[in-house]
Formats: C-alpha cells, sequence, structure tokens
C-alpha cells in the first residue's frame, strides 16, 4: 500500500512532520503505517526512537527501567546535555515538584497525598454536581438550537467540575482556561520563543493565585481536596510544602479539564459520526462509550520516557538518558489487540486502551473523568437526543494534545 501523504519511510527512521496538515486532521492511518516499519523506529522530526504497536507500549508504561525523569541517574555532563536555558527557570521550577516528571521515591510520596481522594467511592460523591453543571449549561444554550459543544459544554463543564472539587472558585475559569492553554502549549511540536515566554508568564501567574488559595486554606480550611493537600501530613508527620501544593493544584488543573475537554469533544464527535445508535444509545449505555470514546480518539497521543540504564526493551537496545516515545493514540488502534479496530463499538469487551497511561504514572484521576463524561453523556442525550453535527468538526494544529478547536452542533 502506499504511504500516506507526507510520510517517508527510509529503513527504521520516520520522516514525519507533526503538523502535516492531514497528519493532524487523521492520524490514525499514518499509525497503521507505523505499526508495520517495525517494534521501534526512529522519528526524525521528534529526534527519538518511538513505539507504536499496543504490546510494546503498554509493557514500557509499566516498565521501571524506564522513567520520566533521568538526572537522579545521571549528569547533564553524562549525558550530554545542555545547561537549562535562564528564560525558562520559571517553569523548570514548576516542573521540578511535578508529578508527571518524578520518580521513586519522591513520587511515591506525593502521589500518595492525593491517591485516596481519587478513589472510586470518593469520586462517586460527586456525581450530583457534576449532572447540575451539566444541565445549567445545557439551560444556557437549548433555546438557540445550535452551539459550540467544546465552548459551551465541555470546557466549562471540565473546569468548573476539577475546580469545584480542589476549591479552586469558579469564576477563576476563564483564567483558568487561558493560563493552561498557554502551558501546556510548550509541550507541543516545533515550540517557538513565543510559546516558550506564554508558558512561563503563565505558569508565573497561575502560581502566584495558587499560593493565594493555599494561604487562604491553611487559614480557613474548608471540604476540598486543596485544602487536604495543605493540611496533611504522611506517616512521618510531614506535610507538603507551598511549591509542591501550588505544582499538584495546577497539574491536577491543567490535566483535570485539558484531557477531558478533548476526550469528549473527540468521543461526542465520533458517537455522531460513528457509533451504532448515536447519542441515544451513548446516553443509555455511557460506561460503553466513554471507555471507546477513549480508545478510539484519545486526547494524549505521546508519552515519553527516559531510559534509566542500559537497557533493551522492544527489541531494542537503549543507553542511559535515551528518549522513548510511546504512542499511546497508535497503541489504542492496534489491530493485534482490537479487533476492527478503526469501527467504534461501545461494546469492545475487553477494552484495554492506554488512554490513561499504566504503571505508576496512570492518570491519577481517570476516575474522576470516567465519572464526568459519563454523566455528560447521559445528560447531553437525555436533553438534546436530536444533536447532529452542524459543520465539519476543525481539530487542533496541536497533534499529541489531541481535540478540537470547536464541535458546531444543532438539534
Amino acid at each position: 500500500m502506499p504511504l500516506p501523504d507526507g510520510l517517508a519511510v527510509r529503513g527504521s527512521e520516520v520522516d514525519l512532520d507533526p503538523r502535516h496538515p492531514a497528519f493532524v486532521a487523521d492520524p490514525y492511518p499514518y499509525y497503521a503505517a507505523l505499526r508495520d516499519i517495525g517494534r521501534v523506529f526512529r522519528w526524525r522530526q521528534l529526534g527519538h526512537r518511538c513505539c507504536a504497536r499496543h504490546e510494546d507500549v503498554a509493557a514500557l508504561l509499566r516498565d521501571r527501567r524506564f522513567g520520566r525523569q533521568v538526572l537522579h541517574v545521571a549528569t547533564r555532563a553524562q549525558l550530554g546535555w545542555p545547561e537549562p536555558e535562564p528564560h525558562l527557570a520559571p517553569f523548570h521550577e514548576f516542573e521540578r515538584h511535578s508529578l508527571l516528571e518524578l520518580e521513586p521515591p519522591r513520587h511515591t510520596r506525593l502521589r500518595g497525598f492525593v491517591n485516596a481522594a481519587f478513589l472510586p467511592r470518593q469520586v462517586e460523591s460527586a456525581a450530583a454536581g457534576v449532572g447540575r453543571l451539566a444541565h445549567e449549561l445545557l439551560d444556557r444554550v437549548a433555546a438557540a438550537r445550535s452551539c459550540d459543544l467544546v465552548a459551551d459544554y465541555a470546557a466549562p463543564l471540565a473546569v468548573g467540575v476539577i475546580a469545584d472539587f480542589l476549591g479552586v472558585p469558579r469564576d477563576l475559569g476563564p483564567r483558568l482556561l487561558a493560563w493552561s492553554h498557554d502551558m501546556v502549549a510548550i509541550y507541543q511540536a516545533r515550540r517557538d520563543r513565543g510559546i516558550e515566554d506564554r508558558a512561563v508568564a503563565a505558569t508565573v501567574e497561575f502560581s502566584a493565585c495558587m499560593r493565594g488559595l493555599v494561604a487562604a486554606r491553611r487559614r480557613a480550611p474548608a471540604d476540598d481536596l486543596l485544602s487536604r493537600l495543605a493540611t496533611a501530613v504522611d506517616a512521618s508527620g510531614r506535610g507538603l510544602d507551598d511549591g509542591e501544593i501550588v505544582t499538584m493544584g495546577i497539574l491536577l488543573l491543567n490535566a483535570g479539564h485539558e484531557a477531558t475537554v478533548h476526550a469528549l469533544g473527540n468521543g461526542v464527535r465520533a458517537i455522531l459520526a460513528e457509533a451504532p445508535g448515536g447519542l441515544a444509545a451513548a446516553a443509555a449505555e455511557p460506561a460503553g462509550h466513554v471507555e471507546e470514546m477513549l480508545r478510539f480518539d484519545a486526547p494524549l497521543h505521546l508519552f515519553t520516557r527516559y531510559a534509566l540504564a542500559d537497557v533493551e526493551a522492544a527489541g531494542a537496545a537503549f543507553r542511559t538518558g535515551e528518549v522513548v516515545g510511546l504512542l499511546l493514540g497508535a497503541a489504542n488502534r492496534d489491530p493485534e489487540r482490537f479487533p476492527a479496530p478503526d469501527l467504534f463499538d461501545a461494546g469492545r469487551t475487553p477494552n484495554p486502551h492506554v488512554a490513561f497511561g499504566a504503571g505508576i504514572h496512570a492518570c491519577v484521576g481517570a476516575p474522576l473523568a470516567r465519572l464526568e463524561m459519563q454523566v455528560a453523556l447521559r445528560v447531553l442525550g437525555e436533553r438534546l437526543p436530536g444533536l447532529r453535527l452542524a459543520e465539519p468538526p476543525r481539530v487542533k494544529d496541536a497533534w499529541h494534545f489531541r481535540g478540537l478547536e470547536a464541535l458546531r452542533v444543532a438539534w
């Protein structure tokens, strides 16, 4: 078969601009070609090797010989890395406390402070509030007979839910969205100095806002996660410092809305265009539809890891400090693991997608995201059973944070 437009393969090296319009619009034919190359291939534009098959991606997500940081086992000099650029210092200081960027034992300690809050039985208590907010948002647009489902429903729902869960005022929502968008943009392919400067500015402003909220919770704790983080201690009697709480709060706000917004937008688009039974079936059986939404068009397509030693994995040798890119979106459409992977099948059992990662860095907020998406689907189907696409959806030029610029619908 001919390769998709813009993709060239030379041996085990891939030449593909991750911002190529056809790839951004629909990466799945490209992923099929990448899986055929072999278990490991080098993606020239990313500058490192990648895995695209489910078996390898799932295994490497759990492989403790790979981690999210490597400077605890090797120096910059040993790795041949330059010193960090000074203008990014505030962003690096923020990431220094991030669960996503840490390895045990510090990762274990920090995650222990939030694990209990995201247990399913704790999350289920938020269902009523999620439903109320979903109805409020649809009340605002119902008479208009059309809306942008991303801007008018998915985004304010996701921000409102995680803000309530943390204890952040909902009226900060627009500022939180702006800061979050600027911060996560730094992870995209081919970033420039403007993107970096905006990410740093957002980090500084977001951190200052969170420090104020943390100080207020220390003075007057409430029934929310931020208060628990500000007052909790571990088995040794040690609590979190302000830098750790600020980073954790920002991380939960960013991840808690970015991924959910994209997953809802991508998923509703797929249901309206692809799913048997459409939205009515999704509202009647939201759990299976949510799992298939996450598999079929995941919100995160790339997760990178460092080799923590000279190791062999996925049939290849990796040196200490070498990066491997795990293509979650490709793994979720692997026909070796998912029969008829390009069909939306809400009854797919089992459905071992890797949309939330796996291993010690699996998404801590996955139970809340699942609940939120299930409630959002149910309310949407009950309130707007005649929902249909009003125009072709616009995909964001962000590739590995896959989502929609807009999802115009009518009813």
